[in-house]
């Protein structure tokens, strides 16, 4: 049975902090996630004094670069990460930013990249990653159709395995905003695995895109929403995320489950108990013609006529007495 991979992004959540960072992997393997993900920042290969993104937006960092420099982690840190993930029984993912970090990321021999919506048309980065061979995720948040087209056309020649995840940038999405019904449009126009990446800070819409056929799901992750951080609005908390994995595995048993509608004998019994048979709803003499109004339905099913033909008995002359609330049976009747 084919199952939905479930990515939690942890981005940067941790503040910085290699302690914070180990406590998300092990909440979120309890939650049943497939993969947990960071973000692998260099702030010297990555980011300049140019960088004017989100400025002023800390208490700590008088640029963005302080900030990305704040969210490093050595490489021995991040092969602890990588470890720990390892241990959990989840996958170690981490989006890279620059070509450095793709680097550093290959030290690691992590198993596949998924490209952020702002790096979509980083070509130098993407060719570093396609020589890998290893499988890419796209995100589309930022992308129009035809930077899809191109980076998709950029990437083929390396033969890489491609997935795209259908994703609004915007924190936290509204429900217009959501793009559910991009999912069935970027299956027909690539002809490749399509998920979906939330940033609405509820289950809801990760759960409508498993539904509409989404094979891969991400979310980012916080401990509490009314943390520092870009993201902790538009994320999940723990608790919310063990419900949506629940969600997501039941919706997706149930999509692959087929129905036989057409074939309803293991309800027969069920259908005789829970059935209606035709009775008189007051006492009645030999020789009445029997009216709409004189009838009931009453349980079970097998006690005369069925209640579906209701209309075979009216005005039909009783041959019996009936007293009230007895069945009806053809025999009654003249």
């Amino acid at each position: 049975m084919k199952s939905i991979f479930v990515i939690a992004e942890i981005a940067q959540a941790h503040e910085g902090s290699l302690g914070i960072a180990h406590s998300y992997i092990d909440a979120l393997a309890t939650c049943g996630v497939d993969a947990v993900k960071f973000q692998t920042h260099i702030a010297n290969a990555e980011s300049s004094s140019f960088e004017q993104f989100r400025i002023p937006f800390s208490y700590e960092d008088k640029s963005r670069f302080d900030y990305w420099k704040r969210m490093e982690f050595t490489p021995d840190q991040w092969a602890g990460l990588k470890k720990h993930c390892e241990d959990k029984g989840v996958e170690f993912i981490s989006s890279p930013f620059s070509v450095a970090a793709v680097e550093l990321l290959e030290r690691l021999n992590v198993k596949r990249y998924k490209i952020g919506s702002g790096e979509i048309t980083n070509y130098l980065m993407l060719d570093a990653i396609a020589k890998t061979g290893k499988p890419i995720i796209l995100s589309s948040g930022m992308s129009d159709w035809a930077e899809l087209d191109a980076t998709i056309a950029f990437l083929k020649p390396y033969r890489n395995s491609l997935s795209i995840l259908q994703c609004t940038t915007a924190y936290p999405t509204l429900p217009h905003q959501w793009g559910l019904s991009a999912i069935s449009e970027m299956k027909t126009r690539y002809g490749l695995p399509i998920g979906f990446s939330d940033h609405s800070g509820d289950i809801f819409a990760p759960l409508a895109a498993v539904s509409l056929g989404a094979e891969m799901i991400e979310f980012h992750c916080a401990f509490d929403k009314t943390m520092f951080g870009p993201d902790t609005k538009a994320s999940l908390t723990i608790n919310q995320i063990h419900t949506l994995v629940k969600g997501i595995r039941q919706i997706s048993d149930a999509l692959q489950s087929h129905h036989a509608k057409q074939d309803n004998t293991p309800f027969n019994e069920l259908k005789i108990l829970f059935g209606k048979s035709l009775a008189v709803n007051k006492s009645l003499k030999a020789g009445h013609v029997i009216q709409l109004s004189d009838l009931e339905s009453k349980k079970p099913g097998d006690r005369g006529i069925p209640a579906k033909d209701y209309l075979s008995v009216v005005n039909k002359t009783l041959k019996v007495d009936k007293q009230q609330w007895d069945f009806l049976s053809n025999n009654d009747l003249l």
